[in-house]
């Protein structure tokens, strides 16, 4: 049995996007973005206090990069994830894995924007910052969907991947505070990816906590 801890809007999302693409049988259990991550029997599966964490045939496993690496290996025929041997390896582990810059430099607009509640603890020197990080992301995921290759709708050669689901959940969540329309491929790319049934199934529904419920624009320098 599959359990994820879930958190709605945060990078637990990713995972539970890909475990509604693998359409395997799993649980969530959903927990409010507070303080209650931090009680012994939650740390005792995420020692940090954050999600996701994952409950697997009576093992546990934190890190949301980690555990979708393991996932797609695990159930390998989906083809959301690519062997040792797969010419697209490389560009699958370096986009996977890209996809934790993007939610580093929304994670701080989040802290700026939203955690910090007064106007005295921000700096707005900062959320610019951040959002320029941000923006350099997109150029990067920009110029990959640009390369000269036939049918470059996602980030690897042979199609769509759980590279797409951590990136593109990433690059949404940051759209909150940086918008992606200067970059007409990477916006065209999250339009597709947002299509998705198991991203829509990854949406918080009606009643669960949210952490972003707006667009949050950047201070006027």
């Amino acid at each position: 049995m599959i359990t994820l801890h879930h958190v709605p809007q945060s990078r637990s999302m990713r995972v539970l996007w890909l475990l509604n693409e693998l359409d395997v049988p799993f649980a969530v259990r959903v927990h409010p973005f507070d303080k209650s991550l931090r009680t012994p029997e939650y740390l005792s599966l995420s020692p940090a206090g954050r999600v996701p964490a994952l409950e697997i045939d009576g093992e546990r496993m934190f890190e949301s990069l980690a555990i979708m690496q393991y996932l797609c290996e695990r159930f390998l025929e989906a083809g959301l994830g690519c062997g040792v041997n797969d010419p697209d390896r490389m560009a699958f582990l370096t986009w996977l894995h890209f996809s934790e810059t993007v939610s580093q430099h929304a994670a701080a607009l989040t802290q700026q924007h939203i955690l910090l509640r007064e106007d005295w603890m921000r700096s707005p020197t900062v959320m610019r910052l951040e959002a320029k990080r941000l923006e350099k992301c997109y150029a990067a995921i920009e110029a990959r969907l640009s390369t000269p290759i036939e049918n470059r709708d996602y980030l690897l050669t042979s199609g769509f991947s759980a590279a797409d689901i951590a990136t593109g959940q990433a690059v949404w969540l940051g759209r909150h505070f940086m918008p992606t329309e200067a970059f007409p491929e990477v916006t065209k790319w999250l339009a597709r990816l947002m299509e998705r049934e198991g991203f829509q199934k990854s949406l918080p529904v009606e009643g669960e906590p949210v952490i972003y419920n707006r667009h949050y624009p950047m201070p006027e320098a």
